[in-house]
């Protein structure tokens, strides 16, 4: 049996917000300047123009406008959303199309129309749509949703993103239709001509392919039908006759109509399986028995490979079929289209997203030409062979070969892989054909939606015109919610339907041309349109199909023929049809009757469309259209509320009536105004549940106009709010109220006759409204009667929901007045009790009751959960607060929120049970559902006292806060929270406040009032609010002119941070003018008389090509210095900084120039200087920067001369990561160029950029320019000597810690390469062999011993010979044939050139070794300990010996001049004994280089660390060698200068090492002091090494420091090599290039706290705890930040000292990556100050603070805080406002004296305790109390929250006085108040003791404001509802038995005693008096 249709005829709402709508694109688009419509301007009336029935009645020509174009215009409507402000704003969106125009705009009932995207496109626009593709994400599965517009024309499809994205996709076929799904777009081929000649035979082509991106190939759509007959086959979608009806995206369906047989099935899109594919795309292996099987199994898939993949039927077919087929087959004709998309070269070779990541260059091409042109979408077109207009193969012949040609060629192509389908379909339900039937076939469905009804059923309609009839067919998830169940089909008549989802209901537009409002397939009431007639109400009623009582519809039979009958009720025919007309028509605006002769001529309704939330358009006959809105179900949140509940708790079917009846009630035309809308809820919800509300008295008071019964309600139409009494009389009298009345509202028609329950006559109506009427009875007909218990307890749950909202609360008291009637009525004494309590003035006033039989009690289902004793969800946080037992708390899902919220926050926090959230929810909640009908299943829990781990408290604290913000409770909704509710949550975040997790997420931030860690959390770096930061310049530099500020490359470091890091001097400013290059320098040379002006003009240009050594040198430094400070600007060239090498003579200024010829200047002695410019100038853009590979060839200059800067500003890019985003082919480009330079720095900034990453692209790159790498056979390349050390370094970054062996092996022979016959690899050796060995050691760095799979190799061994010498061993293996002959240069013979190679090794050996301590290598570098073999070594060797010695003993190194002098061999440090035969020249220098070489170990051991023992270490030795230095005594000549220069060198990079990023001032005099000297030993590498210490101990501007990792290391040996180029072009023993590789040690450990509240960087204290190690205790150390954290694996902790800020705790022992994260992104750290503190920066010694003056006397403070001064408090509007109005003494204020003192107390309080949000808080208990004095409570809700404050501050003392101090109330305040509350009760006790007497007796209930004080008392004193309490407890002889007694009912001891006088009588007086002194 079919659901029956419920319906009410009699029933009709009006429409609401009638407009007239045109869209908004028409009105656009007719200002848009094109063509079309140019032609349309003239033509004025739109209204005509567009209008539907073709020409009619047009003004102007319409000559041009051809009929095609007019009728293109389409339109769809949606919803759109967007965040404003925390609230959701929601508009209507358009998109319009016409012509070639798209028009997506964007307008709401708000605001105005807006276009926001307007397209114009080449061709016609056939379809435009919205669509959403999920573009998959690289990392995870995760999938990003892009919200395109797809505009359809004939040979594209043009797809725009919101993100500004614009793909085209050619079609290759031609288009029907596209349709958007969840997974991208369906497109629906249409059916040509040729389709029959070019499909082989049996196998159809797929119809319905998929589009899943617009880059992705179309793939056709899989598909899986269910039936008999197929069985479950998996095939392609290719049946012509299916087409798509319809496709939504949740859940993802599609519809489909069958041509042929007249049927809609309904499937479900998925994405296909792995199976599916195979088996579709798998070829049949076996031979089918009959000779056309093999044809029809094997050619649909060999045809769909070859359209898709331009691939031959004879590759694919099971044994290339396609020799044997004659040439006339249709398979044929296929392989001449194969061949002919062959030839076209610009065919798409389209690679779908599934099998490569990169598409093809081909497709690339092929997307970048308009669609329009030939090739592309000719070819594209062949691919899949349909859209060929011409019938004949014929018509292509002049493209061809001869068709036999053809075959073979394709025989022999080879095989290619076919399209992979990326979509399945899946039947889900088709309709079933009724046999033999006797209508005609149904035609395809002009409409399809889906829509749900108000209990939550969801439906599929679709709309037959053919049969004016809506199928709406009922659907459910299955329990997996994968699959889709479909039940039965209802079809209800319509000529037109569109879905309304704000609502859950639908717009029935029904043949008669009457809108009817159906809700799923229920009808709610006919839709009455103001200003339209509907055409029923003629006066000849020529639609007779109205009025007929009943019809009968039958359905397309689903299981069985069924019938569905819709039954009018037939008491009485519907009184707005037939000629009932007038007599409702005097309460219309306006009579009708005048309009009655015009009738025929007036416009209906003919079609709806666009339906966007519950707004949708009418198209009228006459053309114009109307938007209309219907109503919504309620506005008034509390009837909202109680709606959901009751439907909740209800059945469906009585839900749904309940439901309808007040619809129709509720939106009747000119219903009720806002404020009736509640009273019109109670009317209706009493009446349906058996009242007679005309005869209760209280429902008489509830301010409407007249007591309406609900259905006249419904039918009384005022136009105005105020009605007449007149009409009232009226209606009464009117033959129709009395009709009304006899008829039921709702339920079947009783046979009986029974069921006049509304108002039994008209003349009884004086009786009813007088109160001494006869007891009042309910009828137990009424729908709702039997659920009368069921519907009470859900609205009494909803009034407890209520309660704990101060927003919802005022709602709560006109609940309770239903609700005490229903608890009355039900003999509920306890809840009537519990709402006297809650609201005694006003429920004394009610004393109605209304009899129900007891016989009729049976009837009702009174359900288990309704208990005698109330749920009160006060008295349960009471209870908790008490640590009592108690059962769960019921409530209800999805509708009291609020209440499962707060009852489990306390029993997370204040019954500390920290699974209450996860596990342990059943033991306090008891969910109710609305099947519930007993109780004994549901275990009953005891609370168990099992031992449980106690949590601490802030444990506890943080559990809860991070639980109420997944539940999304935010501050707002804490203010709404009732202030004794919400105490202990605000006390949980004020603990976490004081310390919060630094990894928490934003919302929680938010909620705990820490706006510094939200603002962490929003990820910002200091360059990005450049507005804010760098603008207010702390330190003002000296004055330059502008000119010169922006030349020198340095002006972007952060001046604000510079400030604060260094404030006392001007430091950052001198090394600035240090190391600026692009000035002149001064060349001051005084003239000697003797000397002549030439010979002068000679010394003056030899003085500046000394400076000139130097100027050259500056880059390198202030690469370092400016490292990563600057974001570029995308469209602006980065500014390079001339290198400018001239000079000024003092005194005329005259100009110096080197270029003059008057000396001779080196050739090329710029060019390196100008690469190390270029990296310079690179180095200052921050990694975090937006940096594409556009930009990169946009910076690349056009003077050639300029082309080494390019060259070093690639080598930057790559050092600082930007490199890898540079196109592949413009890599190539810059190779191929063969400029050295722009190699050397190609080649290491991409091994920079792919640091140990082994990428395979640039190991080829690298390969290249290394012939060690290439085969032995492979032409030997010219490749630059100095770019092959650059590919060697470049194999061991790339391959750096990878221990890559054959790199590894062709490493090591590479070190002791052999110079080749033809004066190859003559030059410059040394820095190839050391090249090779720092990579060896790269590749294998810190591996030690455990090298895996090397042990062949005997690395260290061969290593060892190269560093001491020996036989050279044979070559092994590839490099054999290329040294076979000698050099005819250098005769080496075949020992190893240990000058050449032992650097190299060495330090290979230091690097594999690294910190690995292994004795047995160290040794083997230990220094020769007697003076014969000493003479062998060069010294500049020990002092590399030494570093590798020391690094490799990485523990053993220690911060002390003794560690240092230990490196020096023995005999040396001894007395020399003269006999001995020993060089002191040769003593010397090794004593020197061995010192330098441990020192700079030192450096490196404690990089970054700013240890001062290291420091004071390497200064110490530092002014030992400069003292030697300065003698020009005998050791100077020993050592040599150079020696000593070299070494000094050494120990200040070591020194600027351990002090890199501080800016230390003595290193920083060092510096200066060789800054200064220019003459003559003084070369360029000194200067080169003495400004990279300058840069390094500036590293970053302050930002930067050394790492100590083993890869920072490795970067550090590279760059600081010991070995310093003598002039600017020697790259002999090192490449200068590598020099700047010291940035890749460089790492961000700068924390710079900024004021969240100015966003100004600022200071604050740290406290940093560092782990202990062997070498330390754990131990903390104070900074004051901004300051250089230690590295960040050294510590436990850093975190932010309070007492100016508030705290911030980082615990770096759980995990490094959030601090990680804060120091890459600038180290902004936010801070927030604490109330009454000042900065730092104004404040230094904390004096001035206002709470330091109030430490000493704490009451002073009250009494000296002058509100004034709260400005310097707090910076909050609120409370400053508090101070201005409620704290200041004014003339009309001073009789409050008292109170003004009292509020500034507690802002006192509140600030200085930082809770500013407790102001609210002391105010409430401070109104309360003061209420409760006065004696004008009107309700108790204020005491029972400060009961729970009391109770809550009696928990902490019960937990110890160690709890006390973190309670949010701590001061004298609540003991007042409490003491306040105490007397006032006690006092009205001692005086009115007999009203509670009576009370416990069981009396009636005192009234005024007794009534008020006994429930203030027994709601404060927690006295539980005892009516006969005085039979237990009076009578009782002594205070021992009424403790016995009372101990069960639960009352507290102390409020107990309070009522002992009055049950024991006066003769407890005296006791009384001690009892209360003891509490």
């Amino acid at each position: 049996m079919s659901e029956v249709v419920y319906e009410e005829t009699a029933t009709m709402i009006a429409a609401g917000e009638l407009q007239s709508f045109v869209p908004f694109g028409r009105e656009h688009c007719r200002n848009h300047p094109n063509a079309f419509n140019l032609q349309l301007r003239e033509l004025q009336p739109a209204s005509e123009l567009w209008s539907s029935d073709g020409a009619a009645g047009l003004v102007g020509s319409l000559q041009e406008v051809s009929l095609q174009e007019r009728e293109r215009e389409c339109w769809q409507l949606r919803k759109g959303c967007i965040r404003v402000r925390e609230e959701d704003v929601e508009f209507e969106e358009e998109l319009y199309a016409a012509g070639t125009v798209v028009i997506w705009s964007q307008g709401g009932r708000t605001q105005a129309s807006n276009v926001y995207k307007a397209f114009t496109v080449d061709s016609p626009v056939q379809q435009a749509l919205w669509c959403n593709f999920a573009v998959p994400q690289n990392k995870k599965d995760e999938e990003e949703v892009e919200q395109t517009v797809c505009i359809v024309q004939s040979s594209c499809i043009n797809v725009h993103t919101v993100t500004g994205k614009d793909f085209i996709s050619p079609l290759p076929f031609q288009v029907s239709n596209v349709w958007a799904t969840k997974f991208g777009l369906l497109l629906e081929r249409k059916n040509t001509a040729t389709d029959a000649q070019i499909s082989p035979p049996g196998e159809p082509l797929p119809t319905v392919f998929s589009m899943l991106h617009p880059l992705d190939e179309i793939a056709p759509l899989v598909c899986k039908p269910t039936g008999l007959f197929e069985g479950s086959r998996v095939q392609y979608a290719s049946d012509a006759t299916m087409k798509i009806a319809f496709s939504c995206c949740q859940p993802s369906l599609v519809v489909f109509y069958d041509t042929v047989q007249g049927i809609h099935s309904v499937w479900a899109l998925r994405k296909v399986t792995h199976d599916e594919r195979s088996t579709v795309l798998r070829c049949p292996s076996e031979p089918v028995s009959t000779p056309l099987g093999l044809m029809a199994s094997g050619v649909l898939t060999s045809h769909l490979r070859n359209i898709s993949r331009l691939d031959s039927p004879g590759g694919s077919g099971p044994t290339g079929t396609s020799c044997a087929v004659g040439a006339g087959s249709p398979l044929h004709y296929s392989t001449l289209h194969t061949h002919q998309s062959r030839i076209m070269t610009s065919s798409p070779g389209f690679h779908s997203r599934v099998h490569s990541p990169s598409i093809s260059n081909m497709a690339a091409l092929s997307r970048a030409h308009s669609p329009g042109m030939a090739a592309p979408s000719f070819s594209g077109a062949a691919r899949f062979n349909t859209s060929f207009h011409s019938p004949s193969p014929r018509g292509h012949h002049g493209l061809l070969p001869s068709p036999n040609s053809t075959v073979n060629e394709t025989t022999m192509m080879p095989e290619m892989e076919p399209i992979v389908p990326d979509l399945c379909m899946e039947q889900l339900w088709s309709e079933t054909v009724t046999a033999g039937c006797h209508r005609e076939m149904s035609s395809q469905a002009s409409k399809v939606f889906l829509t749900s009804d108000l209990c939550e059923n969801r439906y599929l309609c679709f709309l037959v015109e053919s049969h004016q009839q809506l199928r709406c067919v009922k659907f459910i998830e299955s329990n997996d919610t994968s699959q889709l169940i479909f039940a039965s089909v209802t079809t209800i008549p319509a000529k037109d339907a569109e879905p309304l989802p704000n609502i859950d209901a639908m717009l029935v537009l029904e043949a008669c041309g009457s809108l009817v409002l159906y809700t799923g397939i229920t009808r709610v009431s006919k839709v009455f349109v103001p200003g339209l007639l509907s055409p029923t109400f003629s006066l000849t009623n020529h639609i007779p199909h109205v009025s007929t009582p009943v019809e009968i519809v039958s359905t397309p039979a689903n299981a069985g023929s069924r019938h569905l009958h819709r039954l009018d009720e037939a008491v009485m025919p519907s009184p707005v049809s037939g000629l009932r007309g007038p007599n409702i028509n005097k309460h219309h605006e306006g009579s009708f009757l005048e309009d009655f002769t015009s009738q025929q001529a007036m416009p209906y309704i003919h079609a709806l469309r666009d339906p966007v939330c519950n707004r949708v358009t009418l198209e009228l006959s006459s053309g114009p259209m109307l938007r209309i809105s219907i109503p919504e179900i309620a506005t008034s949140e509390l009837v909202r509320k109680c709606l959901q509940a009751i439907r909740f708790i209800l059945p469906k079917e009585a839900a749904m009536k309940v439901l309808v009846k007040w619809y129709n009630i509720y939106n009747a035309p000119g219903g009720p105004s806002a404020h009736a809308e509640w009273n019109l809820f109670v009317t209706c919800f009493m009446t349906l549940m058996g009242y007679n509300t005309e005869r209760l008295t209280w429902k008489q008071n509830l301010h409407f106009e007249v007591p309406l019964s609900p259905v006249i309600a419904a039918k009384k139409a005022r136009p105005s709010d105020g009605g007449s009494d007149e009409d009232w009389d009226y209606l009464l009298g009117s033959h129709y109220h009395r009709q009304m009345n006899s008829q039921p509202v709702c339920g079947p028609v009783d046979s009986s006759g029974s069921n006049n329950y509304l108002s039994p006559d008209t003349e009884g109506m004086s009786s009813a409204s007088s109160p001494s009427s006869p007891s009042l009875k309910l009828d137990s007909s009424a729908p709702l009667f039997p659920h009368i218990p069921a519907l009470f307890y859900v609205l009494h749950l909803l009034y407890q929901e209520l309660q704990l909202d101060e927003l919802q609360r005022a709602r709560a008291s006109s609940l309770v007045c239903l609700l005490q009637q229903v608890a009355r009525d039900l003999q509920l004494d306890q809840y009537v009790d519990l709402y006297w309590r809650d609201y005694p003035s006003l429920i004394s006033g009610f004393n109605e009751s209304c009899l129900i039989d007891q016989a009729l009690f049976g009837q009702m289902q009174r359900p288990s959960f309704l208990r005698a004793e109330p749920p009160c969800v006060l008295s349960w946080l009471s209870s908790c607060l008490r640590g009592e037992e108690i059962p769960p708390f019921p409530y209800l899902p999805g509708i009291c929120q609020r209440t499962r919220l707060l009852v489990l926050s306390y029993a997370l926090y204040i019954l500390r049970d920290e699974n209450a959230t996860s596990t342990d929810v059943s033991k306090y909640l008891a969910k109710l559902s609305a099947g519930q009908k007993s109780c004994a299943s549901e275990p009953h829990y005891r609370r168990q006292s099992s031992v449980k781990v106690k949590f601490t408290s802030e444990n506890l604290a943080e559990q809860l806060v991070v639980w109420l913000t997944s539940e999304g409770f935010t501050v707002k909704d804490l203010e709404s929270v009732p202030f004794g509710v919400a105490l202990p949550i605000r006390e949980a975040i004020y603990r976490c406040r004081e310390q919060p997790c630094s990894d928490w997420s934003e919302e929680v931030c938010l909620l705990i009032g820490r706006q510094d860690l939200t603002k962490q959390a929003h990820k910002m770096t200091l360059a990005k609010s450049k507005a804010s930061v760098g603008s207010g310049l702390s330190l003002e530099p000296p004055a330059t002119t502008e000119a010169d500020e922006e030349e020198d490359g340095m002006s972007d470091i952060i001046q604000e941070v510079t400030g604060l890091i260094w404030s006392q001097d001007l430091r950052v400013q001198e090394v600035r003018r240090l190391l600026q290059s692009s000035r002149p320098v001064r060349v001051s040379v005084v003239q000697l008389p003797e000397v002549s002006d030439h010979e002068y003009i000679e010394e003056k240009e030899n003085k500046l090509l000394q400076l000139c050594q130097r100027t050259m040198a500056l880059p390198v430094g202030r690469g370092l210095f400016t490292l990563f400070s600057y974001h570029p600007v995308p469209t602006e060239p980065l500014p390079v900084p001339k290198l400018n090498l001239t000079g000024r003579a003092p005194p005329r200024n005259t100009m110096v120039d080197l270029n003059s010829g008057n000396i001779d200047v080196p050739p090329n002695m710029t060019s390196w200087p100008s690469f190390h410019n270029g990296v310079a100038a690179g180095l200052k853009i921050a990694p975090a920067s937006q940096v594409d590979s556009a930009w990169i060839a946009y910076n690349k200059p056009k003077n050639p001369e300029l082309a080494n800067e390019y060259a070093g500003f690639l080598m930057a890019l790559g050092l600082n990561g930007h490199l890898t985003k540079l196109a592949t082919l413009n890599i190539h480009d810059y190779l191929t160029k063969g400029h050295e330079m722009t190699s050397i720095g190609l080649l290491l900034g991409v091994s920079s950029a792919k640091l140990g990453t082994m990428d395979m692209s640039i190991t080829r790159l690298l390969s290249i320019h290394i012939p060690a790498l290439l085969p032995p056979t492979s032409t030997e390349l010219d490749v630059p000597h100095n770019v092959q050390v650059a590919a060697v370094i470049g194999i061991g970054l790339v391959y750096q810690g990878t221990g890559h062996r054959h790199n590894a092996e062709v490493l090591l022979s590479e070190i002791g390469r052999p110079p080749g016959p033809e004066m190859e690899y003559c030059t410059d050796r040394e820095s190839y062999s050391l090249a090779a060995g720092l990579a060896l050691g790269m590749v294998c760095l810190g591996h030690g011993s455990n090298l895996i799979g090397m042990t062949d190799l005997n690395v260290p061994e061969q290593l060892y010979q190269y560093m001491v010498g020996g036989h050279r061993r044979a070559q092994a293996g590839a490099s054999r044939e290329r040294h076979k002959s000698p050099s005819y240069q250098i005769k080496e013979g075949d020992t190893i050139n240990v000058d050449v190679t032992c650097p190299g090794a060495t330090l290979a050996l230091a690097m594999i070794y690294l910190k690995t301590n292994n004795r047995s290598i160290a040794d083997w570098l230990k220094p020769p300990d007697t003076w014969f073999l000493l003479d062998f070594i060069k010294p500049e060797f020990l002092l590399l010996r030494t570093l590798a010695r020391c690094i490799i003993m990485w523990d053993e190194i220690l911060p002390n001049t003794e560690w240092v002098k230990s490196n020096i061999p023995q005999i040396m440090r001894g007395s020399f004994d003269p006999s001995e035969d020993f060089n002191m020249e040769t003593m010397s220098q090794a004593q020197d280089y061995i010192t330098a070489g441990a020192c700079m170990a030192l450096g490196l051991r404690f990089a970054g660390s700013a240890n001062s023992d290291a420091f004071d270490c390497l200064y110490e030795f530092a002014r030992t060698f400069m003292q030697i230095l300065s003698f020009s005594g005998t050791a100077n000549v020993q050592t040599g200068y150079y020696n000593l220069q070299t070494g000094l060198s050494m120990i200040l990079l070591a020194m600027s090492m351990v002090m890199s990023g501080t800016g230390n001032l003595k290193v920083l005099q060092l510096c200066r002091f060789f800054h200064k000297r220019t003459g003559g030993e003084m070369n360029y590498g000194f200067h080169m090494a003495h400004h990279m210490a300058l840069g390094l101990l500036f590293l970053g501007g302050g930002r930067y420091t050394l790492s100590t990792s083993n890869s920072a290391i490795a970067a550090l040996l590279c760059a600081l090599y010991p070995h310093f180029p003598a002039h600017s072009t020697d790259n002999r023993y090192h490449l200068q290039a590598l020099r700047h590789l010291a940035v890749l040690a460089a790492e961000p450990r700068l924390l710079v706290p900024v004021d969240v509240d100015s966003l100004k960087p600022c200071y604050a204290l740290l406290e940093v705890t560092y782990k202990e190690s062997k070498w330390y205790e754990e131990t903390t150390v104070e900074l004051m930040a901004p300051t250089m954290l230690p590295e960040l694996h050294l510590l436990k902790r850093v975190k932010v000292k309070g007492p100016r800020y508030w705290e911030l705790s980082v615990d770096l022992s759980k995990e490094t990556q959030h601090l990680k994260s804060i120091l890459s992104r600038d180290g902004v750290l936010y801070v927030k100050l604490r109330a009454g503190q000042l900065p730092y920066k104004d404040d230094p010694q904390g004096w001035k603070s206002l709470l330091a003056s109030t430490v000493n006397h704490r009451n002073s403070g009250v009494r000296a805080f002058k509100p004034e001064a709260i400005s310097t408090f707090t910076s909050e509007p609120a409370l400053v406002s508090f101070a201005e109005f409620f704290c200041k003494t004014s003339d009309g204020m001073k009789h409050r004296e008292d109170t003004l003192a009292l509020f500034s107390a507690m802002l006192y309080e509140c600030v200085t305790q930082e809770c500013p949000e407790m102001l609210p808080t002391y105010i409430a208990i401070e109104q309360t109390v003061g209420a409760l004095r006065r004696g004008d409570l009107q309700q108790t809700f204020p005491l029972w929250q400060m009961r729970l404050v009391v109770e809550l501050w009696d928990r902490r003392v019960l937990l110890g006085p160690a709890n006390c101090h973190d309670a949010l109330l701590t001061s004298e305040f609540l003991p007042v108040m409490k003491n306040m509350v105490d007397v006032a009760l006690d006092s009205w006790l001692r005086d009115h003791s007999s009203v509670l007497r009576s009370y416990m007796r069981g009396e009636a209930l005192p009234k005024d404001t007794q009534s008020i004080l006994l429930a203030s008392f027994l709601v404060y004193r927690s006295i539980p509802c005892l009516r006969n309490t005085d039979r237990q407890l009076e009578g009782c002889s002594s205070l021992g038995e009424l403790l016995a007694r009372s101990s069960r009912l639960g009352i507290p001891l102390r409020d107990l005693l309070r009522l002992v006088p009055v049950l024991l009588g006066s003769g407890a007086q005296t006791l009384q008096g001690f009892s209360l002194q003891a509490f």
